[in-house]
């Protein structure tokens, strides 16, 4: 996030404690052109037009103007709290430092910390399970590389943590690391969970018995990947889904994409990497060649050089981890899935 901290600054005493910030934490700085001078930072006439440019180019923004004049400029842009940026608001002197958007998965209240230790003031905080000393489940997540499956049931399980209700958590392996925390009872299953009191399941499969719980999904799901020369995006997309479906894996716990290198250029395996939020790794046929494998392949052999490379990508990204599918394929696409150890 850092370099990408977009500062705005709309008098010389804010000019000179934007530049001080982004000094201290990295950034761009914006000022109101009469003065930007000759000091390399960004002139602008219009806060408001300004604002319309770069919200969505920037994931923090840091503004020292008033709070009103820069809810003015926000709030025509504002979505929702998993698009919104860090919008972080300081005063002249720096005394406060206003975390104003998303605090939590945006990162304001981060921020607005960070900010007030370079100008030695005071972090605004007005999220309620900060203020509250109890943890919030969308920073949790976050902080454990979990994906959200129903965002909606965060603010049920953050507030009956508000509220000092227990809260279940089904957890194996104890990832967000609740277990023997008094407001969370650990439960081993389905048999012992209570359907319709908050909680929270923490699953790479679509296993959980409560629509309304809280599902998180550890992104340990690595899968590695095989095509035709040029494959559709579709064909691919199409494949993984089926195979997800078949084994009861959730698409929200794939966590990297494995390949061999000759297919870096395969514009169907990057559109797919996209569209499944990860960034596809490439392996040398020297690196695949030393995993060892169920299922090798000749033909794969004669054609590539190595004798697999979905299974073997797929067990070099998880680092030591488990084949939970071997190979399955189509005409053009061959699809294996290892768990992050």
């Amino acid at each position: 996030m850092s370099e990408s901290i977009a500062f705005y600054a709309l008098t010389v005493s804010g000019f000179e404690l934007a530049g001080q910030l982004a000094a201290e934490l990295g950034g761009t700085v914006y000022v109101l052109r009469r003065h930007a001078g000759e000091t390399g930072a960004h002139p602008f006439d219009s806060l408001p037009e300004l604002v319309t440019e770069t919200f969505s180019r920037h994931p923090a923004h840091v503004f020292v103007a008033a709070a009103g004049i820069v809810v003015r400029c926000i709030a025509p842009h504002l979505r929702d709290k998993a698009h919104d940026p860090a919008v972080v608001c300081l005063d002249q002197d720096g005394r406060f430092a206003v975390s104003l958007l998303s605090g939590h998965l945006g990162g304001a209240n981060d921020l607005a910390r960070r900010c007030a230790g370079v100008t030695g003031g005071r972090p605004v905080i007005t999220t309620a399970t900060d203020c509250a000393g109890v943890p919030s489940l969308d920073v949790l997540a976050a902080e454990c590389d979990m994906a959200i499956g129903n965002r909606d049931r965060v603010k049920v399980v953050n507030g009956a943590l508000l509220d000092h209700r227990k809260v279940q958590v089904y957890d194996p392996g104890n990832r967000l690391g609740l277990a023997g925390d008094g407001q969370f009872v650990t439960v081993a299953g389905a048999d012992g969970w209570r359907t319709g009191e908050p909680g929270v399941w923490v699953s790479v499969y679509d296993d959980c018995p409560d629509a309304d719980a809280l599902w998180l999904f550890p992104k340990e799901l690595m899968i590695g990947v095989g095509c035709r020369l040029g494959v559709e995006v579709d064909e691919i997309l199409s494949h993984v889904r089926t195979v997800f479906d078949e084994y009861g894996l959730s698409m929200d716990a794939v966590g990297g994409m494995g390949t061999v290198e000759a297919k870096r250029e395969e514009a169907g395996l990057l559109e797919a990497a996209e569209v499944l939020g990860v960034k596809p790794t490439f392996y040398s046929t020297e690196q695949l060649e030393t995993v060892s494998v169920p299922n090798p392949s000749g033909a794969v052999f004669a054609r590539m050089g190595v004798s697999s490379v979905c299974e073997a990508a797929a067990l070099l990204l998880s680092e030591g981890g488990e084949l939970l599918v071997e190979k399955v394929k189509t005409p053009t696409v061959t699809l294996a899935v290892a768990r992050r150890k």
